[in-house]
């Protein structure tokens, strides 16, 4: 089983400039998180974007769905900045049927200390093995599908919009 990992952006892979304190983007961290996790499957990684989610637009997520629909692999990871997350996985829900996606990121760097990137990357990774076919947000310990999915800002967590 081969996975494909695209690259997107968001605060997963940035860093914290000491010099202006501002977070941004520097190079991907995730060859050191899947070395660090010693994944025994294989993952093809691949850097689409380097964007906050804020930043995205209608032309990135074409290329993000682009990217999908054109790739091998049946089961897709995708790195995400929150803010516009469920964004991108109801694009991509309403238009893959044949292929497993999971969406993930976190709300700290993984970088800075105490981030969840690394255990959102280990639930996102984990899923693919479970989920059928779709689409899917991994994110805070849950993983949802993409019609079933939204932020919530003031608590900082993906839930259902039902809970």
């Amino acid at each position: 089983m081969s996975i494909k990992l695209y690259i997107t952006g968001g605060t997963i892979d940035k860093v914290y400039n000491q010099s202006n304190g501002e977070l941004e983007f520097n190079q991907t961290h995730f060859p050191e998180m899947l070395s660090r996790a010693r994944i025994e499957v294989e993952i093809k990684t691949e850097i689409l974007l380097f964007k906050d989610s804020l930043y995205m637009d209608d032309d990135d997520r074409e290329l993000i769905l682009k990217s999908c629909v054109e790739c091998e692999e049946e089961r897709i990871l995708i790195t995400h900045g929150t803010d516009t997350m469920c964004e991108t996985a109801k694009l991509l829900g309403a238009n893959l049927k044949n292929k497993i996606v999971v969406l993930f990121g976190s709300m700290v760097p993984y970088t800075v200390s105490n981030s969840d990137a690394f255990f959102n990357l280990g639930c996102a990774l984990g899923s693919l093995s479970l989920l059928e076919n779709g689409v899917y947000v991994a994110m805070n310990g849950r993983t949802l599908p993409w019609n079933d999915v939204v932020k919530n800002r003031s608590l900082g967590i993906f839930q259902s919009p039902n809970s």
